[in-house]
């Protein structure tokens, strides 16, 4: 289709006046091809619409939050209902203590719950837990793993000092050899292993975990004292109805909750064993919405959705019909492609494409006609996605995959990302 983007522009250049860079984090799209709009209008389902107008089958899913589809009726329903009796109050509603009954009711290893507002949240307090429950310093994250924005976890380290990073020490996600090798370097100073619920790193393939390195990682754990800790924030509730590394049978200390726990509202959680809750009770934390009682009453009716719905049967049934079709209509046009990850999850790279070029050429092709993919992120399939979406992605793919073999000798990599991935090389 041919898309309009006048109003858009418009937008980004009041922006630019008023924001550093017009935008900021992992909803700019300053690494995207020019096509991408950077605003948006409404979202209804498993669509959204730019602020031109234009309507798209959204594949990123507000990058991860859109589990049961936009604008859900029946948790939009639970939210208003609690809008109109109160919301960031000077206490907590009963919303709170229902919410938390039904994470700690749904999630095996988890005696406990808190809640606060972002991954980066959830994230930094279980670290502080992991600290304070055994007295030492030392974090094991995996090499290249995203937990975060805050100065201890960003990937960009503009703005952080050495120091934020002292303590922590890095592994080879899915090999037990580096996990060892990381664990003795930590010696008695091990507090905490971060594990991601599978390998979903940016611009790389992704990987399912393997149960040897889970249940190295459990028994390294149990073997120093550290806490186990799983950062489920991108992936709960997408791989299993229970923490995600129940699929490899394996039970974390601590779990890391947001996006899709309440359809969308601002809210994340921390889960946890009773042998943490002493710990978890110590630290201080907290924020001035992190309490508020609209994003618990729409997480009580998300996770009533879970318990009753098939949305997780029915988004890898989409997710595996989606991937079948796209490797058929990849080798039809001549083209190699790699999808990884659970299919629910999607995330498609091209071979022979180091610089992305050909993967960049793709995706704008798809937007243009109104299927917005990611060129280097993971995907979402959401439950609102219906059959007849799969088959117009799959007729969008067929029509880009087209054009961008006529287009072919005229790809060029985007200069944004051609200077990132340069300053990454030296």
């Amino acid at each position: 289709m041919a898309l309009t983007n006048s109003q858009d522009r418009q937008l980004r250049e009041r922006a630019r006046a008023v924001i550093p860079n017009g935008m900021y984090g992992h909803q700019s799209v300053a690494l995207l091809p020019d096509v991408y709009p950077q605003f948006f209008a409404k979202a209804e389902g498993a669509h959204l619409w730019d602020v031109d107008g234009n309507r798209y089958l959204d594949f990123m899913c507000g990058y991860g939050p859109n589990l049961f589809g936009y604008c859900h009726p029946r948790i939009d329903a639970a939210a208003a209902a609690q809008q109109k009796l109160g919301d960031a109050m000077t206490g907590p509603g009963p919303a709170m203590v229902a919410f938390a009954e039904k994470l700690v009711s749904l999630v095996t290893h988890a005696d406990w719950a808190m809640f606060c507002k972002n991954g980066t949240d959830a994230t930094t307090m279980a670290m502080m837990i992991a600290r304070q429950h055994t007295g030492r310093r030392k974090i094991v994250v995996a090499k290249g793993a995203y937990h975060g924005a805050a100065p201890w976890c960003t990937p960009n380290p503009a703005g952080t000092v050495a120091e934020d990073r002292a303590h922590l020490l890095t592994c080879i996600y899915n090999d037990s050899e580096s996990l060892d090798a990381a664990v003795r370097e930590a010696g008695d100073d091990l507090a905490g292993i971060f594990a991601s619920p599978f390998k979903h790193d940016a611009f790389a393939d992704q990987s399912l975990p393997e149960r040897a390195y889970a249940m190295r990682a459990r028994e390294l754990a149990d073997r120093t004292g550290a806490l186990l800790i799983v950062d489920d924030v991108r992936a709960g509730l997408r791989l299993a109805r229970d923490c995600s590394w129940s699929t490899v049978s394996v039970k974390p200390d601590l779990s890391c909750w947001g996006k899709d726990i309440a359809n969308g509202y601002p809210i994340s959680a921390l889960l946890g064993a009773e042998k943490a809750r002493s710990a978890a009770g110590s630290i201080y934390v907290t924020g001035s919405f992190w309490f508020a009682a609209v994003a618990m009453a729409a997480g009580v009716a998300t996770l009533e959705e879970i318990e009753t719905s098939d949305y997780l049967e029915k988004t890898v049934r989409l997710g595996e019909k989606l991937r079948l079709g796209l490797s058929s209509l990849s080798k039809t046009h001549d083209f190699s492609i790699r999808q990884t990850g659970p299919a629910q999850m999607p995330l498609i790279l091209f071979d022979e494409d180091p610089d992305y070029r050909v993967g960049y050429g793709w995706s704008a092709e798809m937007v243009k006609r109104g299927i917005y993919v990611h060129p280097w992120h993971n995907m979402f399939l959401c439950a609102a996605m219906t059959d007849a979406d799969i088959d117009a992605a799959l007729n969008a793919a067929d029509d880009s995959f087209k054009a961008l073999r006529a287009n072919f000798s005229t790809l060029a990599p985007h200069p944004g990302l051609a200077a990132m991935l340069k300053s990454r090389r030296r």
